[in-house]
């Protein structure tokens, strides 16, 4: 009897011991899923505002080691990020589906990165407070964006060209030129189209301006307007990312921002051949 109870005593004991180790599995499991998860919303948000692609894989290896994970694996493009931490847990992906340029949301995924590195947060704090920082408004008003495009309109024009009687004109050409950009691209998911309408409707603008006598060179206005259209910030990270050795996604955003460049230059030339 005695031997019979041992023998029932081991047999519980060990089924205790075999579902606790199931549940640590289970919970580590679930931890490194969690890990790949947010170094997914991190990149994911980080490739959306804009940031060069060597800082995402530099912040998504930083999240991983911190989070004791020393075989994650990441393999990141402009389009679309792939990461696995393990045989176990498989790989897990996130598709980019628009590109913007937002360095608060930037800053704050590093600033959370970095809190996390500290042992200020843990994985799952991290997490909830990215998916918080993927949903951040404008830092500025509306009105105050549409101001700061007829500023740099104008300026561009007093600048660069020494025309300041065509500094006000310059100035209300961009900031509607700008608007356009901005809805037509809430609006219109076909890339390219934005930059081309507005960049027409500035040429537009431009050639009646003169002909009504509110401007005198239709040449500096649209210089001027056409310039917060510019895509200034994916030039310099194609050149980044070539330079940090992205064969794949340097030349992709260089494509990028040529094509946007070109779809300017056609809109203009358009306004310009049908009402120049």
């Amino acid at each position: 009897m005695a031997k019979y109870s041992r023998l029932v005593s081991t047999a519980i004991g060990t089924k205790v011991v075999l579902t606790v180790r199931k549940q640590e599995r289970k919970k580590t499991q679930s931890y490194k899923n969690k890990v790949v998860q947010t170094c997914l919303l991190a990149g994911k948000i980080l490739i959306e505002n804009g940031s060069e692609l060597n800082r995402v894989s530099d912040t998504i290896k930083r999240i991983a080691m911190n989070a004791g994970l020393d075989d994650l694996n990441a393999y990141v493009t402009i389009t679309g990020l792939m990461i696995s931490a393990n045989d176990e847990a498989g790989a897990q992906i996130k598709e980019v589906e628009q590109r913007n340029f937002d360095l608060r949301r930037i800053a704050a995924v590093n600033k959370l990165s970095r809190r996390f590195a500290e042992h200020k947060l843990t994985i799952f704090q991290f997490y909830r407070l990215l998916l918080k920082v993927e949903h951040i408004g404008l830092y500025y008003p509306f009105w105050l964006l549409m101001v700061a495009a007829a500023v740099l309109s104008g300026a561009i024009t007093v600048v660069f060209n020494n025309d300041l009687p065509d500094f006000f004109i310059t100035s209300l050409v961009g900031m509607f030129g700008w608007l356009i950009f901005h809805e037509l691209s809430l609006r219109v998911q076909a890339s390219f189209i934005s930059e081309f309408v507005s960049a027409m409707a500035i040429g537009a603008m431009a050639i009646y301006a003169v002909r009504l006598g509110l401007g005198q060179s239709t040449d500096n206005i649209i210089i001027g307007a056409v310039m917060p259209l510019v895509p200034g910030v994916p030039i310099t990270n194609a050149v980044r990312d070539l330079i940090s050795g992205n064969l794949i996604s340097g030349p992709a955003r260089g494509v990028e921002a040529l094509i946007c460049a070109c779809a300017l230059g056609f809109g203009v030339s358009l306004a310009l051949i049908w009402l120049g």
